[in-house]
């Protein structure tokens, strides 16, 4: 989506940190695969430190984080800067979703600033690096985005580098926090398969995600000019793009492995398309997926 060039952009909802391991590097090979494995479900997920042992190993057990708070998003005023910047393109988005979702939830309270990182940074589910893909983390209500992440979605799994591909994955992961403010969240364990309960959970924040992109233009800073143009075609595919591209079935067609439903954690590619695609039509009262029978998922 494109933003009008006069849109002023609120920047304390966003934060950036940078900072790099000490240790060894992640090893090519065997650790390099059984890590992909493990993370690549997920991918656009909540961080429930459940591959935290996998984490470890591969990255080395008790390696410390050294981290550097860098602020705010530097030049990031106007809808102009965000449509040419990607860091403020995340800050203005988040901007929008905030102010939506204030609309939309009774109870509703902003996650914490999102964190904007590079190398690795330390959350309250642990650490995080590019490797673990953009991730909510309930413990402190934080949305965590390493952006050069955008570029791996794109060239390993398939997805365009469209604006609206990369703000599906801001709106998928603010899709999390109002799980977890409406109570969803809290009835999802470690469970897989492909009616669990994270798989509802998954679906529920790209339906939300859908949700926002019907209605962001129309969401408006505080002088009343809306944050998006309309929203285009080709816009929307590239959104879909990107559920298509981290749905489990995909990615473990990519590793190379046998699809197996009984491993899902996040849903197909035709179900997130499709879970998108009715909260972009129906809106956010649609996604009651922990409602829905296995069948209709």
């Amino acid at each position: 989506m494109t933003f009008n060039d006069n849109v002023q952009i609120d920047t304390s909802k966003v934060s950036k940190r940078s900072g790099a391991r000490r240790g060894g590097m992640i090893a090519g090979g065997g650790v390099g695969i059984a890590l992909l494995l493990a993370l690549g479900s997920q991918l656009f997920g909540v961080n429930l430190n459940m591959f935290a042992p996998a984490i470890n190993q591969a990255l080395g057990s008790g390696s410390a984080i050294s981290e550097t708070a860098s602020g705010t998003v530097e030049g990031c005023e106007s809808g102009a800067d965000a449509n040419r910047d990607v860091e403020c393109r995340m800050t203005a988005a988040s901007d929008s979703l905030d102010r939506y979702w204030a609309t939309q939830v009774g109870n509703y309270r902003a996650p914490a600033p999102v964190v904007l990182f590079s190398g690795q940074t330390q959350s309250g589910c642990g650490a995080a690096s590019a490797a673990t893909g953009p991730f909510y983390c309930p413990a402190d209500e934080t949305i965590y985005i390493d952006v050069a992440f955008f570029d791996t979605l794109s060239q390993d799994y398939g997805a365009s580098n469209g604006s609206l591909s990369q703000m599906y994955v801001l709106a998928h992961e603010w899709g999390h926090h109002i799980s977890n403010l409406i109570g969803t969240l809290q009835s999802v364990g470690r469970e897989s398969g492909a009616a669990s309960s994270s798989v509802r959970l998954e679906l529920q924040a790209d339906c939300f995600a859908g949700a926002w992109v019907q209605n962001a233009s129309t969401v408006t800073d505080d002088q009343g000019v809306p944050f998006l143009k309309p929203v285009t075609q080709q816009q929307i595919a590239d959104a879909m793009s990107a559920a298509a591209a981290v749905g489990d079935d995909h990615i473990m067609e990519s590793a190379g492995v046998t699809v197996n439903p009984e491993g899902f954690t996040h849903g197909t590619s035709e179900q997130r398309q499709r879970w998108f695609q009715i909260g972009y039509e129906q809106g956010p009262t649609a996604c009651a997926t922990f409602d829905v029978p296995a069948a209709q998922l």
